[in-house]
């Protein structure tokens, strides 16, 4: 996979001003089709703006339509883990595309926004108002012009599936709300838990067929709405609801524009990952197909990348195998929070320690420098460019000066300079301002992948250490490994007998 081409994959409107909803249908199919017909309803009926919203989100598979399985893994709420109060759980494959970006924006909400000491403890009203808070946050900032509102995709009135978790021989008929959910106060709380997955018999296109868009003008109103739509988001397809909100609120054009490959579907129609423009889209607002700072020429074309610094940061083990070059924008993140990516699945690793991610300090700005002189990432670069490094970095750059560092930093006349010996020529006594450690936490959303099945952070400490061989070693890990693309000589004392799974 060429680097600048390398894409991550995972698990890898409004209120008007004077109060008046906007709906108008996502799609509007014939009442009365059957469930054979439904396809070919879909093709005929949807306008081509709607149709354009399923294209861009799955793409055209082969087969005409997408599976049955995939949809289905896809069609989760938001649902809290009854083992830990401030966590997102997911049940399957592929949605950690959007759960673990809003699970880092709820983190960085919950720890830094949030005045209680106790950030692992909620109310479920707490749970609700942290989750709506995240929702919207990231809506405004997939926002293009606030002048044209946010777009809210919800089910159709009358249309909802039921939120029971109850089968249907335990569920009571709801003939007269043809299953919409009754109010939170007058639920039980059985009836209250959201379903993890779609009921059986919905389908992607009866899915399709029964939602309608909402547009909302201003912040406030939108804030209002996201909060009114609570039991959406966290029952059956809540998700995919959402995420649809966020493109309708971005624009389809915007996102084509933004995607390096405008052919390429945000979900993977045969596999059902999403793709890195998906992850970007939710965590930077821009679904940029790359994870390096800035645009860059190729061959004539015009690569985008990430053009300011992140809320919250993405690192990937694809960069230690060389596959991609995370930039600094996303690297060094507003808040200690980082999305971690490995081959298949979407995780997260964040601590309290606002220090991680102070201002650079010089050595860092050393090595960011010397790295952008070594964009296959090396550690190294050839001695003729090491005037030009010294130079970028506003040190002595004289001719003689020059040949003299050469010398002592390349004494075998390799025709190389290390970065390592050069940061420790001019940057011996660098005090980062990083904590030697640190409390340190993970998150994995999948069930399967925590101790006993139970979606609960994993607590460490993590030691940052200097250029010399670290004293204490811990296992080579994918966690691990991942992280070292940020920190090199970060080691990890996890409290668990096991490290966690990146997958």
């Amino acid at each position: 996979m060429p680097q600048e081409q390398a894409t991550l994959r995972s698990g890898q409107l409004q209120l008007a001003r004077d109060g008046i909803r906007s709906r108008q249908p996502l799609l509007s199919l014939h009442e009365g089709s059957t469930e054979e017909g439904v396809a070919e309803d879909l093709k005929s009926i949807m306008s081509e703006l709607n149709k354009e919203v399923v294209d861009l989100v799955w793409g055209k598979p082969s087969g005409g339509g997408v599976s049955a399985s995939i949809f289905r893994r896809w069609s989760q709420g938001f649902v809290f883990s009854e083992h830990e109060q401030t966590a997102l759980k997911q049940f399957e494959g592929g949605p950690c595309a959007v759960i673990a970006p809003v699970q880092a924006f709820l983190l960085k909400n919950i720890l830094f926004s949030r005045e209680s000491s106790n950030w692992r403890q909620m109310s479920e009203e707490e749970q609700k108002m942290a989750l709506c808070s995240t929702l919207t946050e990231i809506l405004e900032s997939a926002c293009a012009s606030p002048s044209s509102g946010f777009c809210l995709v919800t089910w159709a009135k009358g249309q909802s599936p039921h939120t029971s978790t109850l089968s249907k021989t335990q569920t009571q008929p709801q003939t007269q709300t043809q299953g919409m959910a009754k109010p939170e106060s007058s639920q039980s709380p059985q009836e209250q838990q959201p379903t993890a997955l779609a009921a059986e018999d919905l389908g992607f296109e009866q899915f399709h067929s029964v939602l309608h868009k909402r547009t909302v003008l201003s912040v406030s109103d939108l804030r209002e709405e996201v909060v009114s739509l609570y039991q959406s988001w966290r029952g059956c397809c809540g998700v995919l609801l959402f995420l649809y909100s966020v493109i309708l609120t971005k624009g389809i054009e915007n996102i084509r524009n933004e995607i390096q490959d405008p052919t390429e579907p945000l979900i993977d129609p045969i596999h059902g990952h999403g793709s890195q423009s998906l992850v970007n889209l939710l965590v930077t607002g821009h679904a940029v197909s790359n994870v390096w700072d800035g645009d860059r020429e190729c061959s004539g074309m015009k690569l985008h990348g990430i053009h300011k610094q992140a809320s919250v940061g993405f690192l990937t083990l694809m960069e230690s195998l060389r596959y991609c070059k995370v930039g600094t924008f996303l690297k060094s993140p507003k808040f200690p929070i980082w999305i971690l990516g490995s081959e298949t699945h979407l995780s997260v690793f964040f601590t309290k320690e606002m220090l991680l991610v102070g201002p650079e300090s010089p050595s860092e700005q050393a090595r960011r420098v010397f790295q952008s002189f070594d964009p296959e990432d090396n550690g190294f670069i050839p001695e003729s460019l090491l005037e030009d490094v010294m130079k970028a970095l506003d040190l002595v750059s004289e001719p003689e000066y020059v040949s003299l560092v050469k010398s002592k930093l390349d004494p075998e006349s390799l025709g190389i300079i290390l970065l390592g010996p050069f940061l420790l020529e001019f940057f011996p006594d660098q005090d980062s301002g990083i904590p030697d450690s640190f409390p340190v936490y993970h998150y994995n959303g999948l069930k399967q992948s925590n101790h006993k099945e139970r979606v609960e952070y994993v607590e460490g400490t993590a030691l940052v250490l200097g250029f010399e061989d670290p004293m204490v070693r811990t296992d080579d890990t994918p966690v691990k490994r991942c992280l070292q693309t940020k920190w090199p000589y970060i080691e990890l004392l996890w409290t668990t007998n096991r490290s966690p799974s990146l997958n």
